[in-house]
């Protein structure tokens, strides 16, 4: 009887250590479905969703049901703003450039309506006038270079060293013995590489004009022209070491005869010393950081990047300083709004807390850019204000770390945050970077928007080239230079330039806009 009790109690304990390994492994499916589901819809936004990362709501609250864990440190109530009184500005139609060359055109009436009823002639007393937009289709035109031939009669031409026959000489070209003109090239490359326009559409273009002009052709002279400004590029690239902050990114590029490569990168880098930027594409099949250590050399200063692991090796350098970007960290709590849906944005409290101390950052910065900060009081305003915000913020992970699944969204975004916060913090140490990466993100998204329509480049020499068009197109918008005009401006010029003097003046970054000719502005 009693072995029978002991037996009956061993069984409910083994019946009970049963249920608690079913109750835990139930816990750990259900921890990973959640998971799961939440990869399901992030994927379903990216491919589906908007691409803002902007919020659907910015009012400063949480959700009703959102209420943060009572034991980690919360962002105090937003402070209250006055809204001054406004003028409202007039709505209607903008008025037309005054630049713009303007041609009359007189509607007047017929003798006969000008006869009043009581037999006098009407008087002009005034007029109306109003403008209309119209559009003058390309035109395209042949240059005759017609160069006059001079012989001496007296001796008919001939002496002992040989003929005499005298000629001008024709003005050096970009391309030699070729039929382009700087303004034709200027043009065809404006329209790929700033205006997305891939040769083969270009190509049906002009033949609607009349003209006939392959792709082919248009891309050997891409690539003979982007071979003649390498020496610009050469004074590009040393102009940006020059720069104490260098920031750096990179991005996919297919290149189809690239030997055993299926992707290859498109890098672009960033300096703006004595405040004139200047953007540098460079082509490698590599996302090594060997090509970063290629380029800066034996560079000292401030260098910020994403957080790719290619450039960890920065850290280490003792002449640079390696800075992080929070709109990477930011990106990261987004993704975990967006995958939780319109209904809730600010899961457990948690995304919209991290959210609004990265917001709280910004503000500091939009304030110093509407005061006009110089660096040093940029650099002071960060130390009282953004420091001790970054303090609270670091804290508050520190502690939400340990209360989220590491494989979910929300946890990639707080374990991203403080693997990245020895570099995110760096920002305040110095007036002159900024708290992210987007000068060099927004300089590689035409070359993004280009990629979509032209799809690849041939070979890597064509990836090469492309890179030197985008670093001179990118560098003269970036400077306040329309695209075509500069490249214009350029290829007539460098063909008769000789000393380092004479190059110096084709930078895009030393052109003033009054230099280059446009006859519309």
């Amino acid at each position: 009887m009693i072995n029978d009790v002991l037996s009956g109690i061993t069984d409910l304990e083994n019946l009970k250590k049963v249920a608690i390994n079913l109750n835990t492994k139930n816990h750990l499916y259900q921890s990973e479905i959640k998971v799961l589901n939440e990869q399901i819809k992030s994927l379903q936004d990216r491919l589906f969703g908007r691409k803002t990362e902007k919020i659907l709501k910015d009012d400063g609250q949480l959700s009703l049901f959102d209420i943060p864990d009572p034991d980690l440190p919360l962002l105090e109530k937003s402070e209250e703003t006055t809204v001054t009184s406004h003028s409202r500005k007039k709505r209607g139609r903008k008025p037309l450039p005054v630049n713009l060359p303007r041609v009359e055109v007189i509607h007047d009436l017929p003798d006969a309506k000008k006869q009043c009823q009581c037999g006098c002639v009407k008087s002009r007393i005034g007029q109306e006038v109003s403008e209309q937009l119209d559009f003058i289709p390309a035109k395209i035109q042949v240059i005759r270079n017609i160069r006059y031939k001079y012989a001496c009669k007296n001796c008919e031409g001939v002496d002992d060293d040989g003929p005499t026959i005298s000629i001008a000489r024709m003005p050096d070209q970009i391309i030699p013995k070729s039929m382009a003109t700087p303004g034709l090239l200027a043009h065809i490359l404006t329209a790929k590489f700033a205006d997305a326009l891939p040769f083969y559409r270009q190509e049906k273009q002009f033949t609607r004009i009349g003209v006939e002009l392959p792709r082919s052709t248009m891309c050997n002279w891409a690539m003979k022209t982007a071979h003649a400004c390498e020496i610009i590029i050469n004074m590009m690239q040393k102009t940006i070491l020059e720069s104490p902050v260098i920031n750096i990114d990179e991005t996919p590029v297919k290149v189809l005869k690239e030997p055993g490569r299926s992707k290859s990168y498109m890098w672009v880098f960033k300096g703006a010393p004595r405040g004139k930027p200047v953007l540098l594409y460079h082509y490698d099949p590599s996302r090594s950081g060997d090509v970063v250590v290629s380029f800066l050399k034996d560079y000292a200063g401030i260098v910020q990047t994403d957080g790719y692991s290619g450039y960890g090796f920065l850290d280490d350098k003792k002449d640079i300083t390696h800075v992080g970007c929070w709109v990477h960290a930011r990106r990261k709590f987004v993704e975990v709004t967006k995958a939780a849906g319109r209904n809730k944005k600010n899961p457990g409290g948690n995304t919209g807390t991290a959210l609004k101390y990265i917001g709280k950052l910004y503000k500091i910065e939009k304030q110093a850019r509407e005061k006009g900060l110089d660096v040093d009081e940029l650099y002071a305003q960060r130390q009282l204000e953004a420091v001790p915000i970054l303090k609270e913020f670091k804290t508050w992970l520190d502690a939400i770390v340990e209360k989220v699944p590491p494989k979910s969204l929300l946890g990639k975004a707080v374990n991203y945050t403080l693997n990245q916060w020895h570099r995110l913090i760096l920002y305040t140490e110095d007036g002159q970077v900024g708290p992210d990466n987007n000068a060099v993100e927004n300089a590689i998204r035409p070359f993004v928007i280009g990629r979509k329509n032209w799809l690849f480049s041939c070979t890597p020499e064509g990836a090469r080239a492309s890179a030197v068009i985008y670093s001179l197109i990118e560098t003269a918008k970036a400077n306040d230079l329309e695209p075509y005009w500069y490249l214009k401006y350029l290829f007539e010029r460098l063909p008769e330039a000789m000393t380092e003097d004479e190059f110096k003046t084709l930078l895009p970054h030393q052109i003033e806009k009054e230099q280059i000719t446009n006859p519309v502005n």
